[in-house]
């Protein structure tokens, strides 16, 4: 994603995002080369805050010291030994599932820069433990895709509250709805938002 142009695009169609632009350090975003222990991670974060899933992460990936995390390591492991890290029951249950489905997965992504972002939201959603929020989190953070719009986000609702003065946390129809003046780039706008509610989104 070219963030200069991304910045001229939404400071020229959103006065309102222009002042947040004028205020926050431009975004930084870069793809990552393990699709697979990414996905894990997302699913890890889900429903926690940032620090307490930053934590239990932490905890996940010092497990696995000797090796990088891989299905294959996930399979040989006791998941009794996940739920001392800090993981609940369903999360160890989709990440053992993650971990059986990623050879045919990553198959069916080996040609992941000509699926679209829809294409690749179809083969991930039908695994457990990951929805729209994680294939999102998936989309911009470890593909960088430059026009992502995470709706079921709940500090992206309040970023639109807050920049639009709403009473009321926006559904997803007014999200979408206001964003078209974002495309092509509504991941770039919801990193400012983000940033503008609880700094920047790290991983």
């Amino acid at each position: 994603m070219d963030i200069n142009k991304g910045i001229n695009h939404l400071r020229f169609s959103d006065p309102l995002l222009a002042e947040v632009i004028d205020t926050y350090p431009p975004p930084t975003l870069k793809r990552t080369n393990n699709l697979f222990e990414s996905l894990l991670k997302y699913i890890v974060y889900q429903q926690l805050s940032t620090s307490s899933a930053s934590a239990i992460f932490k905890r996940f990936k010092n497990y696995f010291t000797s090796s990088k995390i891989s299905s294959k390591n996930i399979l040989s492991s006791p998941s009794v030994d996940f739920k001392s890290l800090g993981l609940s029951k369903q999360k160890i249950e989709y990440i053992f599932s993650l971990a059986h489905a990623w050879p045919t997965i990553s198959k069916k992504l080996k040609d992941i820069d000509n699926l679209s972002d829809k294409e690749i939201g179809k083969v991930l959603t039908p695994l457990k433990g990951i929805g729209p929020w994680t294939v999102d989190m998936f989309l911009i953070f470890s593909l960088a895709r430059p026009d992502v719009l995470p709706v079921g986000d709940l500090v992206i609702k309040k970023g639109y509250a807050q920049l639009y003065a709403m009473k009321q946390l926006p559904s997803e129809v007014e999200m979408i709805k206001i964003a078209e003046k974002w495309r092509p780039f509504r991941t770039l706008a919801s990193l400012y938002l983000w940033d503008m509610i609880d700094g920047p989104f790290e991983w």
